[in-house]
């Protein structure tokens, strides 16, 4: 599941489920949780930087005082781990309320000099956080908003849609580098070359991905990339991230007395420190999944360790998916060659909800529903009640697998 362009991965050790899951309190109240692209389970060093940091003496970010230092410290170490998490400039690193509110934020901004003769592509594979922003500032400025469909029985968003629907009307293109919905990981650096060829901006929701996959910004071709630590086993907020000199070019609305530096200006009122160092501690773990050396930078480590996370992650998911697939009656919607540990499917004669309830009896949690892929769901003929959806995580077990496996085999026959 490697990304396209990312480093080759240092020596790492193996990858010690056991000794991850030790960490995760929330695991130890016995349920398998399928549930992480909803929102990861927490390890303890990430609770524990949220406690002290609430419980340290802390105010707004100065120099003079030691409160004021420790805001500061804080605020720098969190953008210089999301920098080495995505490889990516500190300096051009934005935080929010979550991926959600940032994009709205910039859209608002990006669009402020965009009128009838413009257009913007999004994709009915994308979450709606990454299309809704983007077409109601559209329709804000009489622009043009273009659609790229994906194959709904492969699940392939090819980026020769893309060529077909740009020109130099075209000021940004927008797409999920993972769907949340059915997993499929699109070929960004192809479609980026489409988007920059026309001149527009490429926006990219790595919320689902993020979590996944080696991620370097720049290799995928993104102008933009957003995501949510706390989808990468950190606290509930999210982060943008871009070149500090596109950034400079952008102007948001803001208080006239905050600050007007990047990545500051786009940051509006005090930020969630507590958040922010939860934030850093998620990141120091995930660099720490496969036991690297630690004497290697981090950004280093993070590779080693998501190699190793992807490869605990595939085998799993090869194992449940030959079960869930042998199931009769079973529809799997996550079919792209490329897709994270992510499965969405229905079962004849079974509503997904109750297939969900029915997986809580068994100490399974496996959420159904459409979870905002509004466009996905649709165009996979699923309306709003979507399917049952199952998703690896870096503290998934292969006991967790078989609970869920044979939890679901039981169910569908005794439904028959």
């Amino acid at each position: 599941m490697s990304s396209p362009g990312t480093e080759a991965a240092p020596a790492a050790a193996a990858y010690d489920v056991d000794r991850i899951r030790w960490h995760f309190p929330a695991l130890r109240e016995g349920a398998a949780h399928f549930d992480g692209p909803g929102g990861s389970q927490v390890p303890d060093a990430v609770a524990t930087a949220v406690v002290e940091t609430l419980t340290s003496a802390i105010s707004n970010r100065g120099t003079v005082t030691p409160a004021e230092r420790r805001a500061d410290r804080i605020v720098v170490a969190a953008r210089a781990a999301m920098g080495d998490l995505l490889a990516a400039d500190p300096a051009g690193v934005v935080f929010g309320r979550s991926a959600t509110e940032l994009t709205f934020h910039l859209a608002r901004t990006i669009s402020k000099d965009w009128g009838p003769r413009d257009e913007v592509v999004v994709s009915r594979l994308d979450h709606d956080a990454n299309v809704r922003p983007w077409v109601l500032a559209a329709e804000a400025t009489d622009a043009t908003v273009r659609w790229a469909e994906f194959d709904s029985e492969t699940g392939e968003l090819d980026p020769s849609v893309f060529a077909a629907l740009v020109s130099d009307r075209t000021r940004l293109v927008a797409v999920t580098a993972a769907s949340n919905l059915i997993g499929t990981r699109p070929d960004l650096p192809a479609i980026a070359e489409v988007a920059h060829a026309v001149g527009a901006l490429f926006w990219v929701d790595g919320v689902h991905a993020t979590a996944h996959v080696s991620t370097d910004v720049a290799a995928t071709g993104a102008d933009f990339w957003v995501c949510s630590p706390y989808k990468f086993l950190g606290p509930h907020l999210g982060v943008l991230a871009a070149s500090p000199a596109l950034l400079e070019t952008l102007h948001p609305a803001k208080l006239v007395p905050s600050s007007d530096a990047v990545p500051e200006r786009f940051e509006l009122g005090t930020l969630p420190y507590e958040l922010l160092a939860g934030t850093t501690a998620a990141v120091d773990f995930l660099a720490d999944l496969a036991r690297p050396d630690a004497s290697l930078p981090r950004r280093d480590r993070l590779v080693a360790s998501f190699a190793a996370l992807e490869e605990h992650e595939d085998a799993l998911l090869a194992d449940l998916e030959a079960r869930l697939r042998a199931i009769p009656g079973l529809t799997a919607y996550s079919n792209a060659k490329r897709r994270t540990p992510t499965l969405l499917v229905n079962v004849d004669g079974h509503d997904p909800q109750d297939l969900r309830s029915a997986l809580a009896d068994r100490g399974v949690n496996a959420p159904a529903g459409s979870f905002y892929a509004w466009e996905c769901s649709h165009h996979l003929g699923l309306g709003a009640a979507g399917g049952l959806r199952m998703g690896l995580a870096p503290y998934t077990t292969a006991d967790d697998v078989d609970r869920l496996a044979t939890g679901l085999e039981e169910i569908c026959e005794s439904g028959r």
